[in-house]
């Protein structure tokens, strides 16, 4: 199967497949040819003819108010896709949904769309109505100017050889202890502190690593592949089925396993398990388990019945007591490609407490059965090894049964991407004309919406492709807003009663009683001995790694050495909206200075969490010195939108808690404009960056498990504006701080 291609002159062309929905709800696809040129997005239904110079059947410009976001899986009609979509900032209801057969090729148009949104077309001078003549119309805020946009630019962000290694930005202990080996994979512990060397915890997780001879892409399908074919490496497991996908980077898996490989008298557990996946822009792809166990007597329930309280007239608080002790643990995959993608290190992480399976189990046996689990990584290299690296899907279309059906469902659907010869799909005559305004929307053919039949093409490579997680019964739809089934809503409540009675908080669960009056700036309170809960302080900024002088030439980093700005205070805030422009607002710390008229400038940082109560974490930047002083800085604040979000970086880092949520976060530098949206306020004296969470699929879910564990975690972080040019380097950090367990109780009402 051939597919989507990047060719010399930066053209990226192929098959992608237009999602849409009828009048009824009903997703349904189409197969188009895209070709990508500049920043010029045009629509074939055959693969054009470039002696023929070929018109498109819809074209579309993609300029820097188009963003793209990443949906996720997806099923139509039985076949997996990969789902994308772009969208106008300036108008959220131009869409266009595209997708890939698989995650690697929605990556490469993903990127593609990213780096054309930061070219415009060559500058016309004043002569404007020329082009808007031309058949192409370009997406942008209103009020922007083309003069504005070209100043805007920023071509060594498009450049290729400029983009950061996937290595850490953050100089930190490994999390992980190296205890042995066995079938060849290094094992290791969760190193909870320096002195935890040889001392065990009751219930640790445990890293199994080990190198497979294939494509990250394929050990990834293999991983989460719940079909029979997973018996030919799993030895644990028996069988499983998707109960309901949440989004596309989420599902509520039910699993069974064999009680074989147990010790004697240890009775099998079912397990009901948050499933969440993930693949970073090296090709490395996370999944993240959230497992719990189900007790036996559930389990001897018919499993159309098993997931539903009331077939077993058991009352929720009766199933949250007697899940109490089950307390549950996480696991997970991590598959990184190495060797030019021919091989892959893959990390397998475990954390189950079994003494709860069997009360006399003794610590030691609980450790020998985790290990012995995790020795399914060194059978799924062995099967690797079998297939000589090539390992080639034989999943029927309907493997992954499914035993609920569910009537409100988000029915995920992508999009395949190939590359054919002209010989490999007859054209077709095009009678479409196109239109003289192009739209995201206008690349919809809305007029054959109702022929939802998949054309033949579409599923010519159906046998080796991304399998359906549903039956032949399960057609799909979209709901735009999913309602939580009694499965979803049931694993939430084991999470919640899970996390609280360790001392965690939920912030979706948290009431919103009132709280003290909000004074902009001081309802965060400072410790700089990180001692008090829900406090903040600055952090130390040499933990983190910068571009130096010569990183053009060397791609080196070095520690950072202090900060421009040093931050002065912080709000945690609550409100049933979101809050916006806070360093506007009278009475706050920044007008107050401002009032004074002194020369300081703030620089804000305002990290906005959706929700039914929407949650609000700003943090406060002040520099004394002019912002003239530094010429980076001073270009962010007068640049447009477009110069900013290519250019501000946020480096995370959790230094105290789970594993699972170290493991999900990461240390590595972001461009949060290209991931998130961003609003920016701009005041005589300050600067604010009103970044929204729930702006991107994949950010919510990271969000959702950090805030699950928030009053366990110590969070650190460092801002800065990357550097591009010899110019610019060697970049410097705005500010850093450390949250110390934030509790959402104390978070601060804004009353309107």
């Amino acid at each position: 199967m051939d597919l989507s291609q990047m060719k010399n002159d930066g053209t990226m062309e192929g098959w992608l497949y237009l999602i849409r929905s009828n009048r009824i709800g009903l997703q349904y696809s189409r197969k188009r040819y895209f070709v990508l040129e500049d920043h010029h997005l045009k629509s074939f239904k055959s693969v054009p003819d470039s002696k023929k110079n070929q018109e498109p059947v819809k074209s579309a410009i993609i300029d820097s108010c188009i963003r793209v976001t990443d949906n996720g899986r997806e099923n139509i009609h039985r076949k997996v896709f990969f789902i994308f979509t772009l969208y106008n900032t300036s108008n959220h209801h131009d869409q266009l949904k595209l997708g890939a057969s698989s995650p690697e090729e929605a990556a490469k148009w993903i990127h593609s769309f990213q780096e054309a949104a930061l070219k415009v077309a060559p500058y016309q001078g004043d002569n404007l109505v020329g082009y808007s003549n031309s058949p192409w119309e370009s997406f942008r805020l209103s009020g922007s100017s083309r003069a504005n946009r070209i100043r805007s630019v920023d071509w060594t962000l498009c450049s290729r050889t400029q983009m950061d290694q996937v290595t850490p930005d953050v100089i930190a202990p490994s999390p992980w202890t190296i205890f042995g080996c066995q079938n060849g994979l290094r094992l290791f512990k969760e190193a909870k502190d320096r002195n935890s060397h040889g001392k065990w915890d009751d219930h640790p997780a445990i890293m199994a690593v080990g190198v497979v001879d294939g494509a990250s892409e394929a050990i990834f399908q293999t991983l989460i592949s719940l079909g029979p074919s997973r018996s030919e490496w799993d030895f644990c497991f028996y069988k499983s089925s998707v109960v309901e996908h949440l989004d596309g980077h989420t599902d509520i898996i039910h699993k069974q396993l064999y009680g074989d490989w147990l010790p004697w008298g240890m009775k099998r557990r079912d397990l009901l398990l948050r499933r969440y996946w993930r693949r970073e822009d090296d090709g490395t792809y996370g999944c993240d388990v959230l497992y719990s166990t189900i007790p036996c007597f559930i389990r001897s329930v018919h499993p159309r019945k098993a997931m539903f309280v009331p077939a077993l007239k058991v009352t929720v608080c009766q199933m949250l007591y007697l899940l109490n002790p089950l307390v549950m643990r996480g696991g997970g995959y991590v598959v990184s490609p190495v060797d030019q993608g021919k091989k892959s290190v893959v990390k397998h992480m475990l954390a189950i407490d079994w003494k709860f399976w069997r009360s006399y189990l003794q610590p030691s046996s609980a450790r020998s059965i985790t290990i012995s689990m995790l020795g399914r990584l060194a059978a799924l290299r062995e099967l690797f090894r079998a297939k000589q690296g090539n390992y080639s899907s034989d999943f029927s279309s309907g493997e992954l049964a499914r035993n609920v059906r569910l009537l409100h469902m988000e029915e995920d659907s992508t999009v395949g991407v190939r590359t054919l010869t002209e010989d490999g799909q007859p054209k077709e005559n095009i009678s479409e004309e196109m239109d003289e305004h192009a739209s995201l929307v206008g690349l919809n053919d809305a007029a054959d919406e109702f022929f939802d039949v998949p054309e033949p093409s579409d599923y010519d490579d159906i046998e080796n492709g991304w399998t359906s997680d549903f039956g032949p019964e399960i057609y799909s739809q979209d709901t735009r807003q999913p309602r939580l089934s009694t499965a979803a809503g049931f694993v939430k409540k084991l999470h919640d009663f899970a996390v609280q009675t360790r001392g965690y908080m939920d912030l979706q669960g948290m009431s919103r009683e009132d709280s003290m009056s909000c004074c902009y700036g001081t309802t965060l309170q400072k410790d700089p001995t990180c001692t008090m809960p829900c406090s903040w302080t600055s952090t130390d900024p040499s933990a983190f790694l910068i571009r130096g002088k010569n990183y053009l030439q060397d791609c080196q980093k070095v520690k950072a050495k202090g900060t421009l700005m040093q931050m002065v205070a912080a709000d945690w805030l609550k409100s049933d909206k979101r809050e916006d422009d806070l360093g506007g607002r009278p009475g706050g710390i920044v007008q107050k200075y401002a009032e004074q008229g002194g020369p300081e400038f703030f620089f804000i940082i305002n990290i906005q969490v959706p929700g039914s109560t929407s949650y609000s974490l700003a943090l406060y930047y002040m520099m004394t010195t002019p912002v003239k002083d530094s010429p980076l800085l001073e270009s962010f604040i007068k640049g447009d939108d477009t110069y900013r979000n290519s250019r501000f970086k946020l480096i995370p880092y959790i230094s105290k808690g789970s594993w699972i949520v170290k493991q999900s976060v990461g240390k590595k530098a972001c461009l949060i404009g290209q991931a998130l949206e961003i609003n920016y306020f701009h005041g005589r004296n300050y600067l604010e960056l009103g970044i929204d969470i729930g702006s991107s699929t994949i950010a919510r879910g990271v969000v959702s498990l950090v805030l699950g564990y928030l009053n366990n975690l110590v969070i650190e972080m460092a801002f800065l504006i990357q550097g591009n040019t010899e110019e610019e380097l060697p970049e410097f950090l705005l500010g850093t701080c450390r949250l110390n367990h934030l509790d959402a109780t104390k978070s601060v009402l804004v009353k309107p």
